[in-house]
């Protein structure tokens, strides 16, 4: 159907699910649904698949999960590819699997999504930037996590450059600069490394120290050294524990304090070149940043250096700027949502991929995408939000953003394990609420 025909007949969508987003998890999520034989279209704004991997990372970009945790099961990678695949074999990836799966005929790029509106007879409104609306059964939303910069609060003012990490896209922007690379994540440390081999001086800042673990271990890559099912948290940690010190030894030698969170209670941050440039006086470590004073840089020790660049890799809001008010569901970086995607006061809508799994996203999807589909079918036969079942059943929302990937195998285990027991107290559930309809919502002007 060509949009002119969607254009003038909006109600021709009715049938359908809308994926907003065609980067790595909404075409995962696309692939379970054709699979499971869902009627779909998928928008992306940009003007090609692949999403964060073909408009956002830098050049030099390379995936800190291992090559085996992060491709998708039923499509593997190439063997050809190395085990931390760079941001060129990401984009091949992606294209091949839509390729493989016909996915792409299905994708509108270049259409940006401007509103969701819950109407009546519990359709969706949607809006484009275009102009056209469509009604939609349900839309699924995978726009991602990593566009909504999180910028710190500075006292002061400084006279150089300060980006965002997300600005940041080559190794010449950091060329002969005294770079300040504030954060202690995965891209701060890939960009500090970066400033370190480039740069004429490289620091940085962490308001707190963190836990680095090491890429590799004896050749292989840690991400592939656990074993997929139940494995206690506490072991986890034990276990990184002794890999950290037999890679790095203790914080202190490399001039930094011990971390005051355990292992896993933040995303972990994968790097070894870091400690490496300290030890080569390339990366200069201090702690907070007190205040900006022209080219200069106070720090919460009482130390101050000068600067030309100041590289904010402080992350991002998970943010849905499409959807009214009343829909903001967001607390912290926390979707309130039940089985990390569904409400229970309004059907229809699907919160995707707005957690951070502490490994590679395929093996995630490839577990909880099929399950997802399964569920929508579910919807179809009750009227009230698949979100009241799973709260009715016992289910919560989620404490944190960041997963364990094994809690998702296990849940995703237990839910195919008792599906025809979850849908029969569905429809008990759903004989309680006879009146249930999606509260209707106007327009904002906030949107």
């Amino acid at each position: 159907m060509s949009n002119s025909e969607r254009k003038r007949n909006p109600s021709n969508t009715i049938h359908k699910q809308l994926i907003i987003g065609a980067g790595f998890v909404g075409l995962g999520m696309a692939q379970a649904l054709k699979e499971g034989g869902i009627a779909y279209d998928q928008v992306d704004a940009s003007d090609d698949l692949g999403g964060n991997w073909h408009h956002g990372v830098y050049e030099t970009a390379h995936i800190i999960s291992s090559r085996k945790v992060t491709e998708f099961s039923c499509f593997p990678m190439p063997e050809s590819y190395p085990d931390f695949p760079s941001r060129e074999n990401m984009r091949d990836y992606i294209h091949s699997f839509a390729e493989h799966f016909d996915l792409r005929s299905h994708v509108e790029l270049n259409r940006q999504v401007v509103r969701v509106l819950p109407v009546e007879d519990n359709l969706w409104q949607v809006s484009f930037d275009n102009g056209e609306e469509r009604l939609y059964k349900g839309v699924v939303m995978c726009n991602g996590h990593h566009w909504c910069k999180r910028f710190p609060e500075f006292e002061g003012k400084f006279d150089g450059e300060i980006i965002h990490s997300k600005d940041y896209k080559k190794p010449q922007q950091l060329q002969n600069k005294k770079v300040l690379v504030i954060g202690g994540g995965n891209s701060a440390c890939d960009i500090a490394s970066e400033a370190a081999r480039v740069g004429s001086k490289c620091t940085l800042s962490m308001r707190d120290s963190v836990w680095f673990i090491p890429k590799t271990f004896m050749g292989i890559p840690v991400a592939d050294l656990g074993k997929k099912g139940k494995t206690p948290a506490w072991y986890q940690r034990l276990m990184t524990y002794i890999l950290i010190r037999l890679t790095f030894g203790q914080h202190e030698t490399y001039g930094m304090p011990k971390p005051k969170h355990r292992i896993y209670d933040r995303h972990p941050t994968i790097n070894n070149e870091v400690p490496y440039y300290i030890k080569h006086g390339r990366i200069i470590y201090k702690p907070g940043v007190h205040r900006l004073d022209g080219k200069s840089v106070e720090f919460t020790d009482g130390s101050r250096d000068e600067f030309d660049l100041i590289v904010c890799a402080t992350g991002y809001y998970v943010a849905y700027p499409f959807l009214p008010p009343e829909l903001q569901r967001v607390k912290g970086s926390v979707v309130q949502c039940y089985g990390d995607s569904f409400l229970d006061d309004y059907k229809g809508l699907a919160y995707i991929g707005w957690y951070q799994p502490r490994s590679g996203i395929g093996s995630v999807l490839g577990a909880f995408a099929p399950i997802f589909a399964r569920y929508l079918k579910l919807q179809d036969e009750i009227n009230i939000p698949l979100g009241l079942v799973l709260k009715e059943i016992g289910k919560k929302p989620r404490q944190t953003h960041l997963i364990d990937p094994n809690d998702i195998y296990q849940e995703v285990e237990q839910a195919e394990r008792n599906f025809d027991k979850i849908a029969q107290q569905a429809s008990q559930i759903d004989a309680k609420y006879p009146n249930f309809h999606n509260q209707p919502l106007a327009k904002s002007n906030n949107i």
